[in-house]
């Protein structure tokens, strides 16, 4: 991310990359964002005005990913931010983020990806300017480390979401078959 707006203050897409479950890179892309970049942000980003030399275009890269990612399970750190920039959507039911991962949270507080691959991977990331590649791989490692019990709880949530809207269109219906103003239909 690059700030753009007054004093650099809004976060805009600047570089986008996917790695596969193996961590190998399938699309890496410099972007060149919709407003006038303000502030690189490069000791945290590593992003340089020279590498919006070969930029493509927002629209083009938010095309691209939105095909990369349909009908396949999203895995990252903080995906809602990734999402929010690029303008898109996703399943709930196919996202498995680090940051929201119950397992991961310390205290019921979100935990960063850097801490998250200490502890989890016993690698450093993050350590000056920060390299998408190596993020995305962190965030795919993590998950195929807790790749089986995380599956579970997420088949179990689905299965007690799906019963307790059954038992709520249940009780709806028996409410409104007792309930007098509600009319009845005879065909």
């Amino acid at each position: 991310m690059v700030g753009v707006g007054a004093g650099g203050s809004k976060s805009a897409l600047a570089r986008a990359t996917l790695v596969n479950s193996f961590g190998n890179v399938v699309y890496d892309e410099y972007v060149r964002p919709m407003e006038r970049i303000v502030d690189y942000r490069t000791h945290i980003s590593g992003i340089r005005p020279k590498h919006m030399n070969k930029a493509k275009d927002f629209s083009i890269v938010q095309k691209d990913i939105a095909e990369l990612i349909t009908g396949r399970v999203l895995v990252g750190h903080a995906l809602h931010h990734d999402l929010k920039v690029l303008l898109l959507g996703h399943p709930k039911k196919d996202i498995r983020d680090t940051s929201e991962y119950e397992v991961f949270r310390r205290e019921g507080k979100r935990r960063s990806l850097k801490d998250l691959a200490a502890q989890e991977l016993c690698v450093k990331i993050q350590q000056q300017e920060h390299c998408p590649i190596e993020d995305a791989r962190a965030a795919m490692f993590i998950y195929k480390k807790h790749k089986k019990g995380w599956e579970k709880n997420k088949k179990e949530q689905f299965r007690f979401k799906n019963k307790q809207k059954k038992r709520g269109n249940k009780k709806s219906a028996e409410a409104n078959e007792k309930d007098p103003n509600v009319p009845i239909v005879l065909l």
